[in-house]
């Protein structure tokens, strides 16, 4: 099964084309080293929570939306492989592109995969 590396990240409303340029600018580097899907879903109906929510998992603030994006890998070896070389890409640096966001505010985390229905079974 695929291995996948999710992320939360709040990013002010008036960032998003600059947001999808970074993304657009990233995607190709992680597909290069071996992901086999980049995915940037921009949040438009989030609904507040009254214990927890989306906003609230990121601090975002007032004139924020959160981004729900995740990559697919064929495994956490692959993953964790494309990732070194990225990192070490020197095409990632970005310099002329100011991040977007609060990268301190990011969640992220990697996940095995339980269940695709896009893999054609279920259990």
């Amino acid at each position: 099964m695929s291995y996948v590396d999710g992320f939360v990240i709040p990013v002010p409303l008036a960032n998003r084309d600059a947001y999808l340029k970074t993304a657009q600018t990233a995607a190709p580097l992680f597909l290069e080293y071996g992901a086999l899907q980049v995915v940037e879903c921009w949040g438009d109906d989030l609904a507040k929570g009254h214990t927890t929510d989306f906003f609230s998992a990121v601090k975002a603030q007032e004139g924020e939306t959160v981004v729900f994006s995740w990559i697919i890998w064929p495994s956490k070896q692959a993953r964790d492989e494309g990732n070194a070389k990225i990192m070490a890409d020197p095409r990632m640096m970005m310099e002329d592109q100011p991040m977007p966001f609060d990268g301190k505010r990011l969640i992220m985390g990697g996940f095995s995969t339980m269940l695709d229905t896009a893999a054609g079974a279920l259990p």
